[in-house]
């Protein structure tokens, strides 16, 4: 067995997973992707680019260090992985990172607007709301650094302007419940702003407790 095995397979399980359900937003396509942080190694697990999920392998998954440079695969490694990263060099406390283009969670990445908080089990886990991160084009170090800027706020989730969705975690069971609740968020808050009617957020003691 080789030492990176193990990070290789929760990657796999996690894309299948993720892809399964739709949240690459594409059956046959090849967007999102999905990384986890190596302990102690300076390093990431990251899957391929351009490679059907239902095609993967372990041996498919990249294992690159922060500057992008692949230290163990014989694959190119998303174009996302600068964007990875920037979450791992600003975000100590964070082991794994999901980037999809879940449906719901992009609609407000297409009306460029934060979700709000609404549900207390939602704040909790991802922070008091879901801010927008300013759009930039797909791979690029500037969306890195838009990443980046906004990562202070120590949330656990962010909306990507015309894109997608990023959702962080300690772990990858983390990162995946983290972009299951922003979909949930999302449909419902798209479902009630149809309604034109007002709609209540969660009170500024809640909003302090998941701050």
């Amino acid at each position: 067995m080789g030492k990176y095995d193990r990070y290789r397979q929760e990657v796999l399980e996690a894309s299948l997973w993720l892809s399964d359900r739709g949240f690459f937003g594409s059956s046959r396509g090849t967007g999102g992707n999905v990384s986890v942080r190596i302990d102690g190694a300076g390093l990431m697990a990251v899957t391929p680019s351009s490679m059907k999920y239902q095609d993967l392998t372990p041996e498919d998954i990249c294992i690159v260090d922060f500057s992008g440079a692949v230290q163990e695969g014989c694959r190119a490694p998303s174009i996302e992985a600068g964007m990875h990263a920037a979450v791992y060099l600003n975000r100590p406390d964070i082991n794994a990172v999901v980037h999809t283009h879940q449906t719901y969670g992009s609609v407000f990445a297409l009306i460029n607007q934060p979700i709000p908080p609404l549900f207390d089990e939602v704040a909790f886990a991802l922070g008091e709301s879901v801010e927008v991160v300013p759009y930039a084009l797909s791979g690029s170090a500037e969306l890195a650094a838009n990443v980046a800027s906004r990562l202070g706020n120590n949330a656990n989730a962010y909306i990507i302007q015309n894109h997608g969705i990023l959702a962080l975690g300690k772990n990858l069971d983390k990162a995946l419940l983290g972009a299951e609740l922003l979909e949930k968020a999302a449909h419902l808050y798209c479902l009630a702003l149809s309604t034109g009617r007002p709609i209540t957020t969660l009170p500024d003691q809640t909003r302090d407790m998941a701050r």
